[in-house]
Order: structure tokens, then sequence, then C-alpha cells
């Protein structure tokens, strides 16, 4: 059993930035894949980023390509998201979720086993 804790949410201006973090507990991250996913009011839950166990490789949704980095810290159990140059569209609750298929890289959140509550993220305009 994993459990996840996001942090570092908030309301932001368009145009800046925000680091959220994804706190493990219970076993120990660097066995799974991570990734991030966001949902807005009425709208599925969607893909934002994936980084294999190693983190040596990070996938990304097209719309956050250049402005979003995923990153993990294995020795700290945590995995993070920096943005930058949010935009409103990026308004959702985002969610660090965790898959036991660490070989694979997935954008499907049934492929993913464990996840967080989430962290609100607001950008106005």
């Amino acid at each position: 059993q994993v459990q996840l804790v996001e942090s570092g949410g908030g309301l932001v201006q368009a145009g800046g930035s925000l680091r959220l973090s994804c706190a493990a507990s219970g076993r120990t991250v660097s066995n799974y894949a991570m990734g991030w996913f966001r949902q807005a009011p009425g709208k599925e839950r969607e893909f934002v980023a994936h980084i294999s166990r190693s983190g040596a490789n990070r996938y990304y949704q097209d719309s956050v390509k250049g402005r979003f980095t995923i990153s993990r810290d294995n020795a700290k159990n945590a995995v993070y998201l920096q943005m930058d140059s949010l935009k409103p569209e990026d308004t959702a609750v985002y969610v660090c979720a965790a898959d036991l298929m660490s070989w694979r890289t997935s954008t499907d959140p049934a492929d993913f086993r464990y996840w967080g509550q989430g962290t609100q993220v607001t950008v106005s305009s």
C-alpha cells in the first residue's frame, strides 16, 4: 500500500509558476513509474506528465510541453511538478499517481494503482 499526498497548489496569475509536490509513504515509490493528472470541473481526468522509475524518461501532454517539468527524488520518496507560464486553462485539481507496472509509459488513469487526493491549482487571467 502506498499513500500519496500532494501539496503546493494555490491561486496564481497567468504567466506565474507553481511547484507541486507529491509525498509518498508506506512503500518506496522508487519501484514505480509516477504520473500527474488533472481534472477540471465538468471534465474528465486527463494525463499531464509521466516519469520513469529512475527519472531518466519523461513524457508530457502536448499542451504542457515546454512549460511543465516532472521530476522525482527517490531518496526523499517524492515526485514534483514544476509548472511555469501558467494559463487559465491549467486550472484544475492536480493529482499524483503510481503505476506498479514500472516498465511502461502509460497515460491511461486506469493503469495507475495508487492515487493521492489532489491539490487545487487556480490560474487567474
